[in-house]
């Protein structure tokens, strides 16, 4: 099953509680368009739930060690609280505007008050993750336009 498809069948989560699954989702949409739909909490939470040495997250080939639960979870509870700090509600309430913001705030440098993993960093790692669940399929490239090149065809579909 897909990431999408977990989505839209309504999948139960695992390791993400709704709050960190619905700010997730938020900030992955802000980052890359298309992430929410694409099943970004469900791929994330899927991967945060298994052996760190099964897992696709991408800061498992950057070595962050395990638990990748704790890296996530303090990294999205650290966006919220900067977002209420800021705005005065949590991440996944912001309208564009104040989401971008924020989104701006943390890019590049790290924010006063930020207690989680380094803020650019975080939004680095979920950036790519959310690459990898929107174009890192066949349907992902087959929107990018790009023909499917497998050196090794895998032996089931993605």
């Amino acid at each position: 099953m897909t990431p999408e498809d977990a989505k839209a069948r309504k999948v139960p989560l695992r390791t993400l509680a709704g709050g960190e699954a619905r700010t997730l989702e938020r900030f992955a949409e802000v980052l890359l368009p298309g992430a929410e739909a694409a099943g970004v909490a469900h791929f994330v939470d899927h991967h945060l739930s298994v052996p760190a040495e099964d897992s696709l997250l991408m800061l498992r080939y950057l070595d962050v060690p395990p638990p990748y639960a704790s890296f996530y979870k303090a990294g999205l509870s650290a966006l919220d609280a900067h977002a209420r700090a800021r705005f005065g509600k949590g991440f996944a309430g912001l309208e564009a505007g104040p989401a971008t913001a924020i989104v701006d705030d943390i890019i590049k440098a790290q924010p006063p008050g930020w207690q989680g993993p380094p803020a650019p960093f975080f939004t680095f790692l979920v950036r790519s993750d959310a690459v990898d669940v929107v174009y890192g399929t066949r349907a992902g490239l087959a929107r990018l336009g790009l023909p499917v090149m497998a050196h090794l065809e895998p032996e089931r579909e993605w």
